[in-house]
């Protein structure tokens, strides 16, 4: 009898190699037939507790590194099929209200739309996506109600999801987004373990 895989991906659209990692993997598990389970997260917080040497990297950059990361990003992105432009607007950015519209979005089975949309107008677009009038804009795109949203984010439940979600994956020895996880507990990070991921998942279905 085939094994059924799991495959969970923790994110913040906040990340350009998140964005990779989210568009990447949907063809990666629809060609395996595997069901992705979304966990928004905060990955602010998460380098608060776990991974502060991000926020020494950014206030003191090694040029020659800095200058190829854009170089690979871009090449990520033509490989990808999509558009990234590094925000001339702001970075880093707030993203707590549109990680919280992605749990709302979830819970109506509108996160793929509703998330594309917050990436595209980020990291395509250059837009506030900490702003709550984009973050409409984005919702009724993607199918949603606006006020069903606004109500949503504005919930204990939803802001107290987010925050779980972030001390899950601390706690599982998660550190930065995106961070996939195959059966529970076989963990991968970043959008260039996609090859590894899609072993992990084959080995599991012909178990």
């Amino acid at each position: 009898m085939t094994k059924l895989a799991q495959l969970e991906c923790f994110f913040d659209c906040s990340s350009p190699w998140t964005y990779l990692g989210f568009h990447n993997i949907q063809p990666l598990a629809a060609e395996l037939g595997v069901e992705i389970t979304w966990k928004p997260i905060l990955v602010g917080g998460l380098f608060n507790t776990v991974n502060p040497s991000v926020y020494h990297g950014r206030e003191f950059p090694v040029p020659a590194k800095q200058s190829y990361m854009y170089k690979d990003l871009q090449d990520w992105a033509r490989y990808s099929g999509i558009t990234i432009r590094w925000p001339m607007t702001i970075f880093p950015i707030n993203s707590v209200k549109a990680m919280r519209g992605c749990i709302a979005a979830d819970k109506q089975s509108k996160l793929v739309p509703y998330a594309t949309g917050v990436f595209e107008a980020y990291w395509g677009q250059d837009r506030d996506i900490s702003q709550a009038d984009v973050l409409v804009e984005i919702a009724v795109a993607a199918g949603l109600d606006s006020d069903e949203m606004a109500a949503a984010m504005a919930s204990d439940e939803i802001k107290a999801e987010l925050r779980e979600n972030g001390e899950a994956l601390a706690k599982r020895g998660g550190y930065g987004s995106p961070t996939f996880f195959v059966n529970s507990d076989d963990m991968y990070f970043g959008n260039d373990r996609m090859p590894l991921i899609d072993m992990a998942l084959k080995a599991t279905l012909k178990a």
